[in-house]
C-alpha cells in the first residue's frame, strides 16, 4: 500500500456551517478545521479563475506540515480554450503560485468537459505541453473509451480519473501511472447523495488493494456530506486525524 490521501473537493460551502463547522467557526478558520481532521484537499477555486501568490502560500501556511493539497487547472485551458494553444496559459498558471505549496504539492487535476470529445492528437500535445508534476486528467464525454487514451496517458505518467457520478458521466478506470486519483461525486446524486457504510467499505476494501499512492476526494459537497464520508473512508484505511464532531441527525 503507497501514501493514502483521502479529504474533500474545496471547503467554503455555506451547507456544512453549523454542522460540520461549528456555530460561531470564523470562515477564515474553516480550512484549519477541515485539515486537522482529513490529510489532503483539492483546490477548486483555481479552476475558475487564477490566484495570487500570497493565496497558495497561505494554504500552505494553515495547513498541517505532512498535508497535500490538490490543485484543479484551470477551466479557461479545458473548457474555454479546450486544450487548444494553452502553453502562455499553462505558464501563467504554474506561475501564479504552485511553487508556493512546496512538498505540499500534490496532483494537478485537469477535469474535461462533457462536451469535449476524444481528439488523440489534440490530447497529446496537451499532454506534451504539462508543466513537471503529477497530473490526472477526468474525462467526461464517452468517446475517451478508446484503448489509446490510456496508451496516451500512461506514455506521459499521467493518472486516469477514477469518478463516481451517479451515472452522469462515464466511468474511466484504467491503471495509467505511479498513483491513482479517485473523486466521488456522489453515487445516487450527483454532488449531493449520502455514501453510506456499506459503499465506503467496498471503497476502503478497494483502494486498500492497491500498491500505489492513491488521492481521494469527496465532491458531494452539496448537502454537506463529503467531510464526514471523507472522514469516516480515512478511519477504516487508518488515515484519519483527529475525532470527529458530532454529525446532525
Amino acid at each position: 500500500m503507497g501514501d493514502i490521501r483521502i479529504g474533500t473537493s474545496g471547503w467554503t460551502y455555506p451547507e456544512w456551517r453549523g454542522a460540520f463547522y461549528p456555530a460561531g467557526l470564523p470562515r477564515s478558520r474553516e480550512l484549519e478545521h477541515l485539515a486537522a481532521r482529513v490529510n489532503s484537499v483539492e483546490l477548486n477555486s483555481t479552476f475558475y479563475a487564477l490566484r495570487r501568490p500570497s493565496d497558495y502560500r497561505s494554504w500552505a501556511t494553515r495547513t498541517p506540515d505532512d498535508f497535500v493539497l490538490a490543485v484543479k487547472g484551470p477551466k479557461l485551458i479545458t473548457h474555454t480554450k479546450r486544450l487548444r494553444d494553452v502553453h502562455p496559459d499553462l505558464t501563467e498558471f504554474v506561475d501564479s503560485g504552485l511553487d508556493e505549496l512546496g512538498p505540499k504539492l500534490g496532483p494537478v487535476l485537469w477535469q474535461f468537459p462533457p462536451s469535449l470529445p476524444f481528439d488523440p492528437e489534440r490530447l497529446e500535445t496537451f499532454l506534451a505541453a504539462l508543466p513537471d508534476a503529477r497530473h490526472a486528467v477526468e474525462a467526461r464525454h464517452p468517446s475517451f473509451h478508446d484503448p489509446a487514451f490510456p496508451e496516451l496517458l500512461r506514455a506521459y505518467g499521467v493518472a486516469t480519473v477514477l469518478a463516481d457520478s451517479a451515472g452522469a458521466f462515464p466511468v474511466f478506470d484504467a491503471d495509467t501511472a505511479d498513483f491513482a486519483y479517485v473523486r466521488l461525486h456522489g453515487s445516487e446524486k450527483l454532488y449531493a447523495s449520502d455514501y453510506g457504510p456499506a459503499e465506503l467499505d467496498a471503497w476502503a476494501a478497494r483502494i486498500g488493494a492497491w500498491d500505489r499512492d492513491v488521492f481521494v476526494y469527496f465532491d458531494n459537497t452539496m448537502n454537506g456530506f463529503a467531510p464526514y464520508n471523507a472522514v469516516a473512508l480515512a478511519e477504516r484505511l487508518g488515515t484519519e486525524s483527529r475525532p470527529m464532531p458530532n454529525r446532525p441527525r
